[in-house]
């Protein structure tokens, strides 16, 4: 007994000695990585001289928070983590039931969208929903919709697009050009900008036909950055840098949301505010969305959705099985690609103005992270991912307090890319298949089980 308390006392000590150690080590890293733009700011004086103001406190911090978390996560998380796996590895394989929660998961955050909105009204107000409503309500729905159409181009047939926001601008400029030139309605616009952007989604599919991997990857990055410089230089269709301004919002059989004696508020009898457009525009894009995640839930389960997947585990054996695959990435393309265009005429819509500031490269990537966190072919895992990352970047503008700590001068959001790629390693360590890391096949011999992450081919999780 003495000696199993000696050794694991000394072995407790060994422990410690190693967190302490890599503590250490974490705090020095980050003190290199972090002196220059978080130690040190850069401003201009009254006289236009470049001044260097030291930021040591918060340099502090940071380190700090690196090597508390480092000693942590040595000394505590990962021997927990090691001591649950093994108990887990030792138990006995129980079929666990699932609970009324997770099997009614997606109903219950359907029914919690559609009451979002009269709720938020009820606690803040018709003027103070419009932040919520417009911030945390449509922007997130915009996003989650382009990331279920990106699922399937990324997802289920395993293309890896990084032009995405490509048709994402040609929905955005077709609604705004073809209404602003020749007055046609939302409508109208909406179904045609999904048209015009699965046409050159096609397009885009002709060329890298005989494209896998990274190939494919740098080829949808130039058909995104030429769709952009389009944008910039053609200055008599596109205004150029300038963007298209004034564009004409959406209606509602006819009735429009304006201060007139015909609009919205009038008619129903209640205050002039722009928040009832907002409203109006959350259902939209909530039904929009939901009807991307039927559309994909119908593919999957049709023979063109399992050559998708046949596609996505191994070319060559969904050739040899007769699958024209051709075809295949065709489908995958504009299928993608029409719904990128939707969402882009109805971002148009919302802010009512558009730019190609607002389709570069940066938006691919996010919309592309999404879909890798959530879970390649995962919806529901998808969408978690969408409200954290979207939803989370809106957050840090409201952590105002965050000034009395730092300094009047800090500004959280400016802090937004840092921590979203801090948390894209962490998740990605944590759980490397994504949120969702296991699938259901659409086809399956008297019982449908998930496929763990684990069994599945790297990256297609």
């Amino acid at each position: 007994m003495a000696n199993i308390a000696s050794t694991s006392a000394s072995a407790g000590s060994d422990l410690t000695a190693r967190a302490l150690r890599e503590a250490v080590f974490a705090g020095l890293i980050s003190l290199g990585l972090f002196v220059l733009f978080v130690g040190l700011k850069s401003d201009q004086n009254i006289r236009n001289e470049l001044v260097l103001n030291q930021r040591w406190g918060l340099l502090s911090i940071f380190v700090i928070v690196a090597a508390v978390g480092r000693f942590l996560m040595v000394a505590y998380i990962q021997p927990a983590m090691a001591r649950r796996k093994a108990a887990k590895a030792e138990a006995e394989d129980v079929v666990k039931e699932e609970t009324f929660f997770k099997r009614h998961f997606s109903k219950i955050a359907i029914a919690a969208l559609i009451f979002y909105p009269p709720v938020v009204l009820a606690l803040v107000g018709v003027q103070g929903s419009l932040k919520w409503v417009d911030n945390f309500g449509v922007q997130i729905l915009i996003y989650v919709m382009l990331a279920w159409g990106l699922n399937i181009v990324v997802g289920l047939a395993g293309l890896l697009d990084l032009g995405y926001v490509a048709f994402y601008a040609v929905g955005a400029y077709s609604y705004a050009l073809l209404s602003t030139y020749f007055g046609l309605s939302f409508w109208i616009l909406l179904p045609v900008a999904g048209i015009l952007a699965a046409f050159w989604g096609m397009i885009l599919g002709f060329p890298v036909l005989r494209l896998r991997g990274d190939y494919l990857a740098i080829v949808t990055l130039a058909f995104g950055e030429i769709i952009r410089l389009v944008l910039i230089n053609w200055t008599e269709v596109t205004k150029g840098t300038f963007g298209v301004s004034g564009i004409a919002k959406a209606t509602l059989f006819g009735i429009k949301f304006d201060a007139s004696k015909d609009g919205f508020a009038a008619m129903m009898g209640l205050p002039m505010s722009s928040a009832y457009y907002k409203i109006f525009l959350f259902y939209l894009i909530l039904g929009l969305a939901l009807l991307t995640a039927y559309v994909t839930i119908r593919l999957r389960r049709m023979p063109i959705g399992r050559a998708w997947e046949a596609l996505r585990e191994d070319e060559i054996a969904c050739r040899s099985l007769g699958i024209n695959t051709v075809t295949t990435k065709l489908t995958a393309f504009a299928t993608g690609a029409m719904f990128g265009g939707v969402a882009g005429a109805f971002f148009a819509v919302r802010q009512g103005f558009v730019s190609p500031e607002s389709f570069v490269f940066l938006e691919s990537a996010v919309i592309l992270a999404i879909v890798v966190l959530g879970g390649m072919g995962s919806l529901t895992g998808i969408a978690i991912a969408a409200v954290v990352m979207i939803g989370g970047t809106e957050i840090l503008r409201e952590l105002s307090f965050l000034k009395a700590i730092f300094g009047p001068d800090f500004t959280p959001e400016l802090y937004r890319m840092l921590i979203f790629g801090l948390a894209m390693v962490v998740v990605m360590v944590w759980k490397p298949r994504g949120f969702v890391g296991s699938r259901e096949p659409t086809a399956f011999l008297r019982e449908r089980k998930a496929i763990s992450g684990s069994f599945t081919k790297e990256g297609h999780g």
